[in-house]
């Protein structure tokens, strides 16, 4: 697990090598997301509940995600002109993150009838079924939503590194 203050040397230290003065970094709050390039305030910023529970080549790997973004442009996506930056910056990973969320953090929980569980962060807007027991929206399979409180302490928890 690494530490958010070795976190933030490691993307102030890239950002000066690779962006110049006019960008910074920050932690933001995502739960989903492990980080962010936000071209219009020229920033880039991790998960700190995230960053927190990753090991440091994880978070390095990010940053180096997200360097890429701000070198290829907004126009870039993930296409080959990104992959071809990050490439030659030493990213190793794919387009999006598929590892840990910080599901202790979400307030909503779904179950379906087979009990399966789901978490989201924000209110279910419409019926949503499971996606394990039917690969269509299935109305028998419809999940039920229970709201949960986060404290400030829980918030806190997931802030830090274990």
């Amino acid at each position: 697990m690494s530490e958010l203050h070795r976190v933030r040397t490691w993307a102030e230290a890239l950002i000066a090598l690779h962006l110049g003065p006019d960008w910074t970094f920050g932690f933001d709050n995502a739960k989903r997301r492990a980080g962010l390039c936000d071209f219009g305030r020229r920033r880039i910023s991790v998960s700190r509940y995230l960053a927190a529970r990753y090991d440091d080549d994880e978070n390095h790997q990010t940053l180096l995600h997200e360097v890429a973004h701000a070198l290829a442009g907004p126009a870039a996506g993930h296409g080959p002109e990104w992959k071809r930056i990050a490439r030659d910056l030493g990213y190793v990973g794919g387009t999006t993150h598929r590892g840990e969320t910080a599901v202790e953090l979400a307030a909503w929980v779904g179950t379906c009838p087979a009990g399966h569980v789901v978490y989201r962060h924000r209110r279910a807007t419409r019926a949503t079924s499971c996606a394990l027991c039917a690969p269509t929206f299935d109305a028998r399979y419809v999940f039920t939503w229970r709201r949960r409180e986060i404290t400030p302490a829980q918030r806190r928890a997931a802030a830090t590194p274990r």
